[in-house]
């Protein structure tokens, strides 16, 4: 694989650990702006409106532009946007850049999608998506709890300045790694389509079908993962110690997860798809239901950041495999799906809490996996052909 497939990975670690890393940092921002813990909890929010907005708006603009300089442009804003987060004592502000930030790092993620896969050859997307991803997956692991004890011990600014610092080396990078212009894909075709000829492959129904499974099983991840703090804490009964565990218990197997993807989401998607979906599911369902024994309760996490990963980035993979036809979009269209569901999950989640116990998540994650499963299986022939043949655009 290119070095600079890892480079690119290198920045994806740094946007992730600062779109998780509020988690943790919410009840200091609420003390330090004077504002209530529900109003610094719109901080989230205003990340993920932007990055589901940013993602097509940053490609369509991206097009004429070179990717080094679209991806580097991206990364200087996302920077700018934490230096100002760590100095500015107004919330308003602190909102705004967080908004900025999220629409620059998915401009990023949709450029650096269509980068990757056209580093490699046609038919190893999966594997250039699994190491790009793999920056997310250890923001996860490693990211986000150093984040929040840097925060913990020096303060919410700090944690700004620390991811500001990290995109640093990642620009030295992309800067040196990326070639200028010209032709950066192994398969990538000498004109590229008509921005009204890319939007029209969203009204293919594979690419529709595609994101749909993306956008409900990462829904389904994240209604979970985003509120397992107290699941962990009031239902399995375990010391508040313990969700650092376990939240590093599931971004280690979701890092598990993203390599099983590389290795298998290009050949073998249908296996992927077709075993793992429901084992997805039925874990969940497990989890739910004895959630009360604490190292059944550990056990099922890493095994579920395995699934679930596994799941959604061959997913997404898939995506990117359908959305061929617009190389240029395609980046955004599968940024859009991982995003809708990292909205929409968590969202529904807190939901289904008001007035229910705190297994209500796991119980969406369920559903929403579900309704994936019940999709994913008879719609195999359309999103993963055999001969991995993208379907015809129609």
């Amino acid at each position: 694989m290119p070095l600079a497939l890892y480079l690119l990975a290198l920045a994806v670690f740094a946007m992730g650990t600062s779109e998780f890393m509020l988690a943790g940092l919410v009840p200091e921002i609420a003390a330090g702006l004077d504002v209530s813990v529900g109003s610094a909890g719109l901080l989230t929010s205003a990340f993920a409106a932007g990055m589901i907005l940013g993602a097509p708006v940053m490609a369509a603009f991206a097009r004429p532009w070179p990717a080094r300089s679209m991806l580097l442009g991206c990364l200087m804003i996302f920077t700018m946007c934490h230096v100002i987060a760590a100095l500015t004592p107004s919330f308003a502000v602190l909102f705004a850049t967080r908004l900025v930030a999220a629409m620059a790092n998915a401009g990023f993620l949709a450029v650096a999608l269509r980068t990757a896969t056209r580093l490699v050859a046609p038919d190893r997307k999966g594997r250039a998506l699994a190491i790009l991803l793999s920056g997310t997956t250890i923001a996860i692991v490693a990211g986000v709890p150093a984040g929040s004890l840097l925060g913990t011990a020096l303060g919410w600014r700090a944690t700004f300045w620390a991811v500001a610092v990290l995109c640093l080396p990642a620009a030295v990078g992309i800067a040196t790694g990326i070639r200028p212009a010209g032709r950066t894909s192994l398969g990538e075709p000498d004109h590229e389509p008509s921005l009204r000829a890319e939007l029209a492959q969203l009204r293919t129904p594979h690419v529709l079908i595609a994101m749909l499974l993306g956008a409900l099983v990462n829904g389904g991840t994240f209604a979970a993962f985003t509120y397992l703090a107290p699941v962990v804490t009031a239902t399995a009964g375990l010391d508040p110690v313990w969700v650092p565990v376990a939240l590093m218990l599931f971004g280690t197997g979701s890092f598990a997860g993203i390599v099983v993807a590389g290795r298998l989401s290009d050949a073998h998607p249908r296996l992927v798809l077709g075993i793992a979906s429901p084992v997805l599911f039925a874990g969940w369902l497990i989890l739910a239901l004895c959630a009360a024994r604490p190292v059944l309760l550990l056990s099922l996490i890493i095994v579920q950041g395995v699934l679930a990963f596994a799941v959604g980035g061959t997913l997404i993979a898939r995506v990117l495999y359908a959305a061929s036809a617009a190389p240029t979009m395609g980046g955004s269209y599968a940024t859009a799906a991982l995003n809708l569901g990292a909205a929409a999950g968590p969202a529904i989640g807190a939901l289904a809490l008001a007035g229910h116990d705190e297994l209500a998540p796991v119980w969406v994650a369920a559903v929403l996996t579900g309704t994936a499963t019940l999709m994913v299986l008879p719609s195999l022939r359309l999103i993963a052909p055999r001969a991995h043949r993208v379907a015809p655009t129609g």
